[in-house]
């Protein structure tokens, strides 16, 4: 609340700073640099941007560091108030320019002797990012194998999910994850903070999936790609606008429910052998309507002995689409004959409701 209102701010250092002294809390400000990201994102004009809290160390400009997977080299350091400064002592929240590529939130950060030992740790980390997605992914692949043998194969909707703000991706993979039920479900294949490039549209493209950008666009080269390989890129602004959207493909995708409505009864009130025809029931129309093409069941002592559809639907000699209560009507089955005087048909159709999630 003091954040939010600006009250009693400096009672809230104060009592901070009195804490820190009675605990003895000291860094050595002498050492390299470490600590942890806050938030990254991707600025137009500055690219990738950290916000990290300096914990042990001092941060300087030129100092090479390793952030996650990211690795980087101070070119600028931007204090919470906007001014430049040439160094960050522990507990200094500042803004980091250089980094190679977008870090994750909470990933640690810490200052390495040159490039090259930076390079080398992020390419490990990424190797073992990548090997990690990999047994996830066929892991979910065996889970899925073993639902199709008990229930039938869920279907599920792969997207890629690009963003400016390592915050708004995570807030949208938790969003989307839990649209879905046993039946569809949403699979993320790839998410990273920047501009949609090639290898997303490829990665889309190889899984049938969609793409979704969140405050950031496509490059030339990968709106082209895009266009040539058909793939579905979607940009949004707002995230509530992703999770409706991603609902209503995944209830697009589940089968739809049949829903019965019934129609009417009749009773057969005589039995006619015609040739090449067979046998036609005389009814009459007690409840309802009997319409053609509509299914049908035939019910001898309220017990069902035959379900399947109409052949025939007569007026005297003439074929109607529908008869209604309190008419007389001949009616055929299609492959079945064993109708009886005083059966009863129950006329009825099916209905089929779009699944929604």
């Amino acid at each position: 609340m003091s954040a939010k209102k600006r009250m009693n701010l400096d009672k809230l250092e104060e009592a901070i700073l009195l804490q820190a002294e009675i605990l003895d809390l000291k860094a050595n400000p002498g050492r390299a640099a470490q600590g942890t990201v806050v938030e990254a994102k991707m600025e137009k004009g500055r690219g990738p941007v950290a916000t990290v809290l300096v914990q042990k160390g001092t941060l300087k400009v030129g100092d090479v560091f390793v952030a996650g997977a990211e690795w980087g080299k101070v070119r600028a350091l931007i204090d919470d108030k906007g001014n430049r400064v040439e160094e960050a002592g522990p507990a200094t929240p500042v803004e980091v320019l250089g980094l190679d590529g977008a870090p994750a939130a909470g990933d640690d950060f810490i200052a390495v002797e040159d490039e090259a030992r930076a390079r080398e740790i992020a390419g490990y980390r990424q190797r073992k990012d990548r090997e990690a997605k990999a047994k996830l992914a066929q892991r979910g692949t065996l889970e899925q194998m073993f639902s199709a043998i008990k229930a039938g194969e869920a279907k599920e909707l792969p997207v890629v999910i690009k963003g400016d703000v390592q915050g708004s991706i995570e807030a949208i993979i938790g969003s989307v994850e839990k649209i879905g039920n046993e039946d569809v479900k949403v699979r993320v294949l790839h998410s990273a903070v920047g501009a949609v490039n090639e290898s997303d549209i490829t990665l889309a493209k190889a899984s049938g999936g969609l793409i979704i950008g969140f405050n950031v666009r496509a490059n030339p080269q990968a709106r082209d790609m895009a266009r040539r390989d058909s793939v579905d890129i979607r940009y949004y602004s707002i995230i509530y606008d992703v999770t409706d959207d991603i609902r209503k493909m995944l209830s697009g995708m589940l089968a739809p429910t049949l829903k019965e409505h019934f129609l009417g009864y009749a009773n057969i009130r005589e039995v006619f052998n015609i040739t090449k025809v067979g046998k036609v029931a005389g009814c009459m129309i007690t409840e309802g309507v009997v319409k053609r093409g509509s299914g049908v069941r035939l019910l001898r002592d309220n017990v069902v002995i035959h379900t399947g559809e109409l052949s025939q639907l007569k007026r005297f000699k003439d074929d109607v689409k529908e008869v209604r209560e309190g008419y007389e009507c001949g009616m055929s089955f299609a492959n079945y004959d064993d109708i009886r005087v005083g059966d009863v048909i129950e006329c009825f159709e099916i209905e089929e409701v779009a699944a929604t999630l």
